[in-house]
């Protein structure tokens, strides 16, 4: 290897160990990149010396050659080192994590911290926003009148202590590598590398310090991988680097051909997990926090507890409200409802034999559900609410959905999205059942 001395403006006259050319050659050749290389890459580009087009071209190399399991564990420790750990070893509770590849509908955090919190087990959900026609658990939450994201690392702490669940906004040491790759990979069309999203999601989530973590990763129409073939190959491989790291870490390969639920938004999804709490709410949305719920505790060690009593009898929803109001949120407050509404209603009669998820995430995204870019305002009341899903008889004139936002004029361009989203068969076909869990992977 030959070594160099950056020109560039950070750190200009410090001799560096390596070039950043060279490391990109052995990849871009089908190479596996040394362990040492690995490190300095990753750090010398968090310190600016490794420029934003020679990581481009190394994302792209790693982007068509891919990586063997140990270099892809050996970037995710270098991520991990480039910002702070936490720790919960503190805790008189033990920990459990989930972590959603995200999808339409995805409201399952909402009702999952505080059930499983219900069993002693201590949830930090370190959550995000959305972006594009996938929501972010944060912006559902912020929906809820006086409820905050940005949390200390202390009020962290005490919460968790104190109630079991917290579900905030992640700090920015953790992995900050990871943010800056991040956004050049959503530019330079290598957002779909299986190494670099493996170790973008389980850097952040093994910087946490959660002693198990479980993956829900989805697949299908609304999902980020469509094909489950990819889908199972992202979840092996956050798996491995998982237990490679020490964290007791399963996955779930899960439904995300239609959205999960009948609300797509966020004070729609907050009302529907709060339905859930209930001891009501639709019948996926319930399987899918069951599953991943004794999947979590399990990994915690606690496989003698009733799940679905804590959502009959109305513990889990005392832990929610607790949550919520530790974090300034008034559990009780009405939601924010849309200005404008509009229906849309079925053309002939038939039986929904599919629902397209992407089409309605989309709808809801041009609604004001979700931004097209980091920052962006979006409105807590925009959405779609779903009133015929699938296996369901249809009419014609028949409700299929309303469409909810504050500023009509977007109404037209939603409507354009969701069209075609309703698979209508024959009046009286039989449809199978739709399976959300359709594997388990350790």
């Amino acid at each position: 290897m030959s070594t160099t001395t950056s020109t560039s403006t950070p750190g200009a006259g410090a001799v560096e160990p390596f070039d950043a050319i060279d490391v990109i050659r052995a990849k871009r050749d089908g190479g596996v990149l040394e362990p040492a290389q690995i490190d300095w890459v990753v750090d010398a580009y968090t310190r600016g010396v490794v420029a934003e087009e020679q990581m481009s071209a190394l994302a792209m190399a790693i982007f068509l050659n891919g990586m063997e399991r140990e270099e892809i564990s050996r970037w995710t420790a270098a991520m991990i080192a480039s910002g702070e750990r936490m720790s919960f070893d503190a805790l008189s509770r033990p920990t459990a994590d989930k972590h959603s590849t995200g999808g339409v509908g995805d409201k399952i955090t909402l009702p999952l911290a505080p059930l499983v919190a219900t069993f002693g087990v201590a949830v930090p959900q370190l959550s995000g926003r959305g972006l594009g026609h996938t929501g972010g658990t944060l912006d559902k939450l912020e929906a809820i009148p006086g409820w905050r994201a940005a949390l200390s690392n202390e009020e962290m702490m005490a919460q968790l202590e104190e109630v079991g669940a917290v579900i905030c906004a992640a700090g920015s040491g953790l992995a900050p590598a990871d943010k800056k790759l991040y956004a050049l990979r959503d530019v330079t069309g290598t957002v779909e590398a299986i190494p670099l999203i493996a170790s973008s999601i389980m850097s952040k989530k093994i910087a946490e310090g959660t002693a198990a973590l479980v993956l829900d990763v989805k697949t299908g129409a609304g999902a980020f991988m469509t094909e489950e073939a990819d889908s199972r190959e992202l979840a092996r491989t956050m798996v491995d680097l998982g237990t490679d790291a020490g964290v007791a870490t399963v996955a779930l390969l899960t439904d995300m051909s239609a959205p999960l639920g009948r609300t797509v938004g966020n004070a729609l999804e907050v009302r529907e997990s709060v339905e859930v709490l209930a001891g009501g709410g639709p019948a996926d949305v319930v399987e899918l926090t069951v599953a991943l719920a004794r999947e979590m505790l399990a990994s915690a060690g606690r496989t003698d507890v009733d799940v679905e009593a804590a959502l009959a009898d109305g513990r889990a929803m005392d832990t929610w409200k607790a949550m919520i109001a530790a974090q300034g949120g008034d559990p009780d407050a009405a939601l924010p409802v849309a200005a404008h509404t509009e229906e849309l209603r079925a053309e002939a009669d038939g039986v929904v034999a599919g629902l397209d998820a992407m089409k309605v995430g989309v709808a809801g995204w041009r609604l004001g559900a979700g931004r097209s870019r980091p920052g962006e305002a979006v409105q807590a009341g925009a959405g779609v609410e779903i009133h015929r899903h699938i296996g369901e008889e249809v009419r014609a004139g028949d409700l299929l959905a309303v469409l909810h936002t504050d500023t009509p004029e977007r109404f037209g361009r939603a409507r354009e999205a969701i069209d075609g989203a309703w698979d209508l068969a024959a009046p009286g076909t039989a449809v199978p059942a739709r399976r959300i869990v359709l594997d388990r992977i350790v």
